[in-house]
């Protein structure tokens, strides 16, 4: 860390490392909680997906909408005819993982039809697992450099954070069964503290952090959608919408 840091900054990375320390735990013991196993899918894990999404629309876009003046003023002029940059970027992020879910459906797909399970291939499971683990690394940086880097910003963060992460745990062991287990939540709980470990040795411009928040926004919206409706999963739109108005109302009231 930069020798300038103060006591308090010096707290809330401590603090922040002790949440990147139990994210990953999430991953690594999620697995364990039998009641999310249950069909139809367990209401917590709809009340998770809620949570989620009301992170994102009511405190990550606001917020990344007030960076786009700073965005744009460190673009090239020859880009400044694109209004919204970091939308751009959420959008990315969606369509990224949008591929990623398609290649798992069509991998399953393919290995069921050769008698080889309702499985991804392992090549499938290391192209997502490699891709995930950017994903934990990205918001275990964004544990330290968030657009509000304060007590309450990190404890809003954590929580949403860590029941999309017991979201997206329940989806990786359907696609990959004991790969998964055996080794992709070991590589995902890993790749946050890597990324914690990056944020706090490292500092990078507003602008590169507004971009960074924008391409994780896109990812949750996606990988929360993506397991709240498929017809199969028979999720609980009344979980859903009570986890997303209540974090609606503690983000406003904070």
């Amino acid at each position: 860390m930069p020798p300038d840091v103060t006591s308090a900054e010096v707290s809330l990375v401590t603090l922040s490392g002790l949440t990147a320390a139990g994210l990953a735990v999430v991953h690594l013991l999620a697995k364990n909680l039998r009641f999310l196993r249950a069909v139809p899918r367990s209401r917590w894990l709809s009340f998770g997906s809620g949570v989620s999404v009301a992170y994102v629309f009511i405190h990550i876009l606001p917020e990344l909408h007030e960076q786009q003046e700073s965005i744009q003023a460190t673009l090239n002029r020859q880009l400044l005819f694109v209004e919204n940059h970091v939308y751009l970027i959420a959008l990315l992020g969606v369509a990224v993982f949008y591929g990623l879910e398609r290649l798992i459906k069509q991998s399953r797909q393919q290995n069921q039809a050769e008698g080889e399970g309702d499985v991804a291939e392992r090549h499938v499971f290391g192209i997502h697992m490699a891709s995930f683990a950017l994903y934990n690394a990205l918001i275990g940086y964004l544990l330290i450099h968030r657009e509000s880097p304060d007590l309450a910003s990190l404890f809003t963060f954590a929580i949403a954070m860590g029941l999309h992460f017991v979201v997206n745990d329940y989806g990786l062991r359907q696609d990959h069964r004991h790969n998964y287990d055996h080794t992709g939540r070991w590589v995902l709980a890993a790749a946050i503290l890597v990324g914690w470990a990056i944020g706090a040795s490292t500092k990078i411009h507003q602008a590169a952090l507004a971009v960074l928040f924008a391409f994780l926004a896109g990812g949750i919206i996606l990988n929360v959608l993506k397991e709240e409706l498929p017809e199969e999963r028979k999720s609980h739109f009344g979980s859903f919408a009570i986890g997303a108005a209540g974090y609606t109302m503690l983000l406003l009231a904070i």
